[in-house]
């Protein structure tokens, strides 16, 4: 694919059609001055001579949010002016009401926002960081060669076995003594390791960091984060030191590492997405501290929950917002937003039910037994009676042989491989569209159901099968998503097809009351909240998004939420669940406030996708996405069956090198998936770097950037907070520098994206060089400078440029074009200068502990 020349991404609005408006030069008086200043620069940024001061920007001066975000940056380097950001610019859409609005606020240094001191970097040294590496390395063999010791010989005992009986016996011993000791093992190495956390601090890359991380990985890899959403799952919290009460529900799959620092009182439910982690990176260093909740407290869906805050009995904090550290949410008040301030919605929308005590042990005990009595065995023993079943290994396991070069091997293996891939693919399909049908049809909608009953279950089993993201990375980003979702039990009422109505990340609780209007369009990251929790009971509901709609990436969307048709809902956006219905409007920001639904540079290519021109470009585009799909099949599919080729040569090896061999496949698979899935990646680049971009979705160049997405990058995980990570996104193409800490951040345009030295990036981070607004795709750099740190769940949009050891707080959605100045601390949605810092405080009524006794006052320790 040949690169495009450059499109110049901030087109100034056309000067004769501005010139031949009305125009209203600064009035006399106090606030000329302030008029006059403002209107020079928007002028100077927009490239016209003058603009009227009581034009709107959009409507009269054809101006965009890319145009506005370097204007805000103009107007803050000024030293003479008041800082002014897009949200005093959404709220005040003309020169004249923006300088009355800005007349009584003093002007703000550039570089004032926080001391220089406080946020500077102390770098660790290269030899720290390579020597962390190894060690890392080190752990992660020996964990493997332990694995390898384990699975070894449990399967020569259970091979042992003669006859089916005996087999499945063995295998429930050998599984469950085996899955006890993985639930197990995370929890003594942390007492060893650490004992009991403290709020403290400490760099990164040094050894108190390797034990942390060492603890942090085996927390997250347990399998009990299986058993989110089950009683058993707050038993192993507490089994880490957890300080948690009885009824307490737990449906996010963010494991809280810190857990000596968590207390969540009684009766208290926290929504999926939510993080709590009770620590975070901060200019290269982990910080820990206390997350401490009530009794009976609620936290929704993509939250945030800093270290050192603190929610009172009975308090509620809505979906997509976020409590910085320092701040507290006093008994029984309601918070939302980014960062939280009060509000009167009550969150808790579904009456209580009838779920004690013996209802959860009993809920637990089946699963337990579910579990070591079906499920284990069948994986045990199925494992082993597949691998008997294949003449090859057959022949390999048999004492004298050695039959790794014989071609057989390689004909079993592509059998293997092809047998259980396309057959994963058509059995899969057929499967989901039928089995959740049929459990849906005992759950009613509307209809008050208690937690850890038969609907519960029947409940998560739809979820969990319904949102497998194999199918949606397959199908999505093209038409054929529409009929997926259609097939799983979406209404799209009569969809107007666009080629990209949805992408490949789309979720939700339950697919049959999930509704979505013709016309509208989904970028990725849509969470349908379609059922509501209390702390003994769940409803569902249906959740219905409008016609002619556009949905950014990363939004909750929950049923009864107050949009109608002919919306654009920005990134990140809080849906609101309170006032009129929207409509015509767009939605920013969390709590959300009113912005244009489009703007003229949005709507350039609305010519491409009506009339004739429409079907002729869609089929062209369906062509190339069923290409694109074939060809990450067969990527998938050969990816498969390299790893069955070196299965069946690790059993070839296994009578020589025994555990050894078992150590080194573990290793050499996750060494693999990373360079295989580099080098498709960057094969389907040719290994060049991307350019800005300004087109239409029905541009080839949008295809093959479409195609990009579609490369499987959740084996980064693995190496979040290691060196590692750095070298996999160098190899990417990222621009990335020295002893970066990379905690789970993601990046969508890699060769797009430039990360200084020493920067600290935080889990569920996000850097997305990119946007899709209907019809338009736009793209451009972002930059993040030396020693910069992106708070958890922070997201940073395109053509950004953050200063030298600038810091973007929690939750954070810097929009696109912004400037951070060098060391300025910038929080909130949308992300502005944060003057004011939360302090620590202690809770006026604090929150009560597990144990019902009042729970220590919020903390911060040195």
């Amino acid at each position: 694919m040949e690169d495009k020349s450059v499109e110049v991404l901030t087109p100034g609005p056309d000067e004769s059609a501005i010139t031949k408006r009305r125009y209203t030069g600064p009035k006399t008086g106090i606030e000329k001055n302030l008029e006059e200043i403002l209107a020079e620069v928007l002028a100077d940024v927009v490239g016209v001579e003058r603009v009227s001061v009581d034009g709107h920007y959009f409507n009269d001066l054809c101006a965009n949010s890319l145009v506005l975000a370097h204007f805000c940056a103009r107007v803050r380097k000024q030293a003479d002016l008041p800082s002014v950001s897009m949200k005093d610019v959404y709220q005040n859409p003309t020169i004249r009401s923006l300088a009355a609005a800005l007349a009584d606020t003093a002007p703000t240094p550039v570089d004032s926002s926080v001391p220089a001191s406080t946020e500077v970097v102390t770098p660790a040294s290269t030899l720290q960081y390579v020597l962390c590496g190894t060690l890392q390395f080190l752990i992660f063999l020996g964990y493997c060669f332990l694995a390898g010791i384990v699975t070894a010989n449990g399967y020569e005992w259970v091979s042992a076995g003669s006859g089916l009986s005996d087999i499945y016996l063995r295998s429930v011993l050998f599984g469950g003594a085996g899955f006890v000791g993985l639930c197990t093992f995370p929890i003594v190495a942390k007492w060893i390791l650490i004992g009991r956390w403290e709020p403290r601090e400490f760099p990164v890359w040094g050894l108190t960091y390797l034990r942390f991380w060492t603890v942090k990985v085996l927390v997250h890899a347990n399998p009990m984060i299986f058993f989110v959403g089950n009683p058993l799952y707050v038993l192993y919290l507490r089994a880490l030191g957890a300080r948690i009460g009885k009824g307490v529900t737990i449906l996010s799959r963010t494991v809280p590492v810190c857990t000596d620092l968590l207390t969540i009182g009684a009766d208290t439910v926290i929504r999926k997405e939510a993080y709590f982690l009770c620590y975070r990176a901060h200019t290269g260093r982990i910080q820990t501290g206390p997350v401490t909740l009530g009794r009976d407290v609620f936290i929704g869906e993509k939250t945030v929950l800093d270290i050192d805050t603190a929610m009172g009995d009975g308090a509620q904090l809505g979906h997509t917002s976020a409590l910085y550290s320092g701040q507290v949410v006093p008994d029984g008040e309601r918070w939302h937003g980014s960062p939280a301030q009060r509000t009167e919605l009550d969150y808790v929308r579904v009456a209580p039910a009838d779920c004690g005590a013996l209802r959860r042990a009993s809920y637990g005990l089946v699963t337990l037994l579910q579990l070591f009595l079906l499920y284990i065995p069948l994986t045990i023993g199925g494992t082993y009676m597949l691998l008997t079943g294949i003449p090859s290994v057959g022949r390999l396991l048999a004492p004298g042989t050695e039959e790794f070069t014989s071609s057989q091997l390689y004909v079993d293996a592509l059998a293997v491989s092809t047998v259980v891939f396309f057959g994963f693919l058509v059995v899969g399909l057929a499967a989901l569209f039928t089995v959740p049908r049929l459990l849906n049809l005992v759950i009613k909608p509307d209809k008050v159901y208690p937690l850890y009953g038969f609907h519960y279950s029947v409940h998560r089993a739809i979820a969990r099968m319904t949102n497998i993201k194999f199918f949606k990375w397959l199908f999505g980003d093209s038409s054929y998503i529409v009929h997926y979702l259609r097939g799983l039990g979406y209404d799209l009422s009569r969809v107007e097809q666009t080629g990209s109505n949805f992408g490949t990340e789309v979720q939700h609780e339950t697919p049959y009351l999930s509704s979505v209007g013709s016309g509208t369009m989904v970028a990725d990251g849509l969470s349908i909240v379609n059922a509501d929790f209390s702390s003994t009971s769940f409803r569902v509901s249906r959740a219905s998004i409008g016609a002619h709609n556009f949905l950014g990436n990363n939004i909750a969307y929950p049923s009864g939420a107050r949009t109608g048709e002919n919306c654009l809902l920005a990134t990140k956006v809080m849906v609101p669940l309170d006032g009129e219905v929207r409509e015509g409007v767009g939605l920013l920001g969390s709590p959300c406030f009113e912005i244009p639904r489009s703007v003229e540079r949005d709507s350039r290519f609305d010519n491409l996708r009506a009339g004739d021109e429409l079907p002729r470009h869609l089929a062209a585009k369906n062509r190339y996405n069923i290409r694109s799909m074939i060809f990450f099949l067969f990527m998938r599919w050969l990816y498969v069956f390299v790893l069955t080729v070196v299965g069946l040569a690790a059993v070839d090896l296994y009578g020589v090198l025994g555990q050894l061999v078992i150590a080194g496949f573990l290793a050499l698979t996750l060494g693999f998936t990373a360079l295989y899935l580099v080098l498709v990646e960057r094969g389907i680049a040719a290994f060049r770097a991307l350019r800005p971009q300004l087109c239409s979705i029905y541009d080839p160049y949008f295809w093959w950037h479409e195609r990009l997405w579609k490369v499987p990058d959740e084996y980064l995980n693995v190496f979040n907070g290691t060196p590692f990570k750095n070298v996999i996104w160098r190899l990417l193409g990222v621009r990335i520098g020295k002893r970066v800490f990379d905690d789970g951040c993601y990046l969508t345009e890699r060769t797009l994206t430039t990360i200084g030295d020493d920067c600290t990036l935080n889990a569920g981070s996000k850097i997305q060089c990119h946007s899709q607004e209907d019809g338009t795709f736009k793209s451009d750099h972002s930059t993040l400078s030396t020693g910069c740190t992106l708070g958890v769940g922070a997201h940073v949009h395109y053509g950004v440029t953050m200063g030298d050891g600038a810091v973007l707080a929690a939750d954070s959605f810097l929009m696109k074009g912004e400037e951070i100045p060098q060391h300025a601390r910038w929080g909130g949605n949308p992300a502005t200068e944060m003057r004011d810092h939360y302090q620590p405080t202690t809770t006026a009524a604090p929150p009560r502990s597990a144990d019902h006794s009042t729970a220590a006052t919020v903390r911060r320790g040195a």
